[in-house]
């Protein structure tokens, strides 16, 4: 069909014929890319159906087929079997989550910290360990997957988290983001498609677009990710993964539950999925709940890796994770590992073995604990309406009545002085009514600014 025919009919987009240079579907894809990120194609919009935009350029309609394919892999586009193709709510901005853009005198209820008052408290085995007659051997290529002694104290760490490895099982990483990307660039290929909640890990989101995977939102309940939604989804279409945060799911705070736990796993393994276990919050459940059942993966121990970071239990700053997974994985892992990291850092594993040897990692997060129920108890009493999750989460999960988009009502709130984050970050797939804020309870300089800080946030809420 000629071009000028569609002059006067509606389209939501109209590339530029004239601008098109070969190969065809990839200058479609660039300018379509451009138009998002420009904000002409705003979060939700609905693209033409493919031939209706094929007859619009007259090319043929698998060259859009590509086109879309191409910003679908990068997260830009979604598709809605039977609705059509979609800008993804997160499309025209990063979600990654960091203190970039900062403003000093901001308080911070967006970044998820760990209580870093606790970091007093490493003091003494820092200065340990730089009195070392060990120290230089720390300062070289040796054992690029973790010392021994690293690895030993990883093997009880996580055995107290009720998962049991052994040296030639268990990698140390540079913390859980370093470790998801290590398992993405090793054991998926671009286009792979990872489920994940509907609302999940926002530094992931930015890794798929990364590394071209697709996630796939699964919906779930207060108990977690629906096994029976994603067993229909692996029938409608293959998926190769799963990503879950079982002790304490960012940002929901939900906990699943012993029994979503075991249904989850018999899809697993029906569907040969490889899982990737997040645990970086175990230490608030294997320590304080008592129907605590160990990690999930311990159900599918030959389809999963297990990440348990210490950047909540121990410090921020010292970034390692214990990295663990069965023979079939083991070769790919270190193999990516070696390319991404050559090393981590042994310095700083010295310092979170020798806090685990001494025993003063308890000490440490016996005061987390204390700080997170002073906090949550303190949330509680101004937002009692907050989604009960993890009572002891450094993170809580507030829904909102307020229907402006994310962007505009966090960039509200940091006009008022404080920094939250909205759930459009965290949110995979169609945009869903009901929206959230997730609030950081762990990175005020005390009580007292959390408090003035909830206080904002509450006044805000009660004037919308």
């Amino acid at each position: 069909m000629p071009v000028n025919s569609f002059n006067d009919y509606p389209m939501t987009w109209k590339p530029d014929r004239q601008t098109l240079k070969r190969p065809i579907y990839l200058s479609l894809a660039s300018q379509l890319e451009q138009d998002i990120r420009l904000g002409l194609l705003p979060p939700g919009t609905k693209l033409p159906p493919q031939r209706e935009l094929a007859d619009f350029l007259d090319i043929n309609f698998t060259t859009i087929t590509r086109a879309y394919k191409i910003c679908e892999l990068k997260g830009l586009l979604h598709a809605r079997t039977g609705s059509g193709t979609f800008v993804t709510p997160q499309a025209a901005q990063t979600v990654t989550i960091s203190l970039a853009g900062m403003q000093q005198e901001c308080i911070d209820l967006g970044l998820v910290a760990s209580y870093e008052e606790t970091n007093t408290l490493t003091l003494p085995i820092l200065r340990q360990v730089a009195r070392s007659q060990r120290l230089e051997s720390l300062l070289t290529y040796a054992c690029p997957d973790g010392m021994p002694a690293h690895k030993q104290a990883g093997i009880y760490w996580l055995q107290h988290l009720g998962l049991h490895t052994d040296p030639e099982h268990i990698a140390l990483v540079s913390g859980t983001q370093n470790g998801l990307v290590i398992c993405l660039s090793a054991l998926f290929s671009p286009g792979d498609r990872i489920a994940v909640d509907r609302y999940t890990y926002a530094n992931l989101i930015e890794l798929a677009k990364l590394y071209h995977l697709q996630l796939i939102p699964i919906d779930g309940d207060a108990q977690g990710m629906s096994a029976a939604s994603l067993a229909a989804h692996c029938q409608l279409h293959p998926i190769q993964g799963i990503y879950l945060m079982p002790s304490c799911s960012n940002p929901t705070t939900i906990r699943i539950s012993t029994a979503r736990r075991e249904e989850l796993a018999e899809v697993i393994r029906r569907y040969r999925l490889i899982f990737l276990e997040d645990d970086i919050h175990a230490f608030l459940t294997a320590d304080i709940l008592p129907d605590y059942q160990g990690p999930m993966v311990n159900l599918v121990p030959e389809q999963g890796i297990y990440i348990c970071g210490t950047s909540k239990s121990i410090c921020s700053g010292l970034r390692v994770a214990y990295l663990a997974g069965g023979e079939t994985f083991r070769e790919p892992l270190l193999k990516a590992l070696f390319n991404i990291n050559v090393k981590t850092s042994a310095l700083d594993s010295e310092v979170i073995t020798q806090l685990i040897r001494s025993g003063q990692i308890w000490k440490i997060i016996a005061r987390k604990f204390s700080l997170a129920q002073t906090a949550n108890d303190c949330f509680n009493a101004i937002f009692p309406q907050a989604v009960q999750g993890h009572p002891l989460s450094f993170f809580r999960w507030l829904p909102i009545a307020c229907q402006q988009p994310g962007i505009i009502v966090e960039q509200q709130l940091l006009t008022k002085g404080i920094r939250v984050y909205h759930s459009d970050r965290f949110l995979c797939g169609n945009a869903a009514p009901q929206k959230y804020l997730r609030i950081s309870l762990a990175t005020t300089a005390d009580l007292a600014e959390l408090k003035k800080g909830l206080g904002i946030l509450a006044d805000y809420i009660a004037s919308e």
